[in-house]
């Protein structure tokens, strides 16, 4: 565990936050383990492991349906999309998916997922309902990260060989625009309103942001940590705060993520998790961060308000996505 490289004054925030978390609510942040092809589930609450559930080979993007009943996995060797019943832990059925998908994005129609295939060069478009393919469109080398936007009229995938960001038209379900990014993207975001899109490069060491109208770049954000050596600044995924006006970066095998001030793109605050850092998401009222690290095995829960590490958990082995269930 890294709580005891944490002052003890970080337990009266742990404290704290316990105290505002409701039993009733029965939040949890769920995990994928890649190596143990399994999630683990966390309680918000107690901020402790309570169930573990086995899925297909090497689970890494894992997203929810929007009113909670399915929880879609990417389950990467195994080459399809399982869909799960979170209250039994049941695989329901499958998917089609393309070969290895990574990650994937959820349309806001709540039916047709985005999926990334790095083995083929594509984004696959599933129709959940009907669990046939309805699009496959042509991307970089690589594919990996996939955003779309909050209208639901623009698509993202980003390519890690490429080293593009590909705007995909999702009525025509064709490209529109390539634009170039650092070396290796690995995740997009849009911001609530649409306006821009953020793109983290993860051997590039940056962040771009791109106005969504003209898909120009508009800004950069570049990191750097006292110690640490340049090449270990890997900014892989990040989460926008519920104001938008902080963005939290995990920048892993520094083994820290960046809290950016999201207006004027300027860091603000670096915060010690675990080993590589991936991916990361909040409870319900974005109180709490929950990082995963995948080397060391755990998620580090961080203090939103006062951006320090408040506990580890110990989870599955190279735990990568997390997502909310509220």
């Amino acid at each position: 565990m890294l709580l005891h490289l944490f002052k003890n004054t970080h337990i009266a925030p742990l404290a704290a936050c316990l105290a505002l978390a409701s039993p009733g609510a029965a939040e949890e942040i769920w995990i994928s383990n890649e190596k143990d092809d399994t999630l683990s589930v966390i309680d918000v609450a107690t901020l402790e492991v309570i169930r573990t559930i086995p899925t297909g080979e090497r689970p890494r993007g894992i997203t929810f349906s929007k009113d909670y009943s399915v929880l879609y996995i990417c389950a990467s060797d195994s080459d399809t999309v399982q869909v799960m019943d979170p209250e039994t832990g049941e695989i329901l059925h499958e998917l089609p998916s393309g070969e290895d998908p990574e990650q994937f994005v959820l349309h806001p129609d709540d039916r047709h997922l985005y999926i990334a295939n790095e083995d083929d060069a594509i984004t696959t478009v599933v129709d959940t309902e009907t669990r046939k393919v309805v699009a496959q469109i042509d991307v970089g080398i690589e594919p990996e990260g996939m955003a779309v936007s909050p209208d639901g009229a623009i698509a993202i995938t980003t390519s890690e060989t490429t080293n593009m960001a590909h705007w995909i038209d999702t009525e025509t379900q064709e490209l529109f625009a390539n634009t170039l990014v650092d070396s290796r993207p690995r995740h997009a975001e849009f911001t609530a309103g649409g306006s821009e899109l953020w793109v983290s490069a993860e051997i590039g060491g940056t962040i771009s942001i791109f106005d969504v109208a003209t898909q120009a770049e508009k800004g950069k954000i570049e990191f750097a940590i006292d110690g640490i050596h340049p090449d270990r600044v890997q900014p892989v995924g990040f989460e926008f705060t519920a104001d938008e006006k902080t963005a939290f970066v995990a920048l892993g095998p520094s083994n820290h993520i960046a809290a950016v001030n999201a207006e004027t793109y300027e860091v603000e605050d670096y915060i010690l998790v675990g080993r590589r850092v991936w991916h990361m998401d909040f409870n319900s009222d974005k109180s709490l961060l929950f990082t995963t690290n995948g080397v060391s095995g755990d998620v580090t829960v961080v203090d939103v308000a006062n951006r320090e590490p408040i506990k580890t958990i110990k989870v599955g082995r190279f735990p990568w996505g997390a997502a909310l269930r509220p």
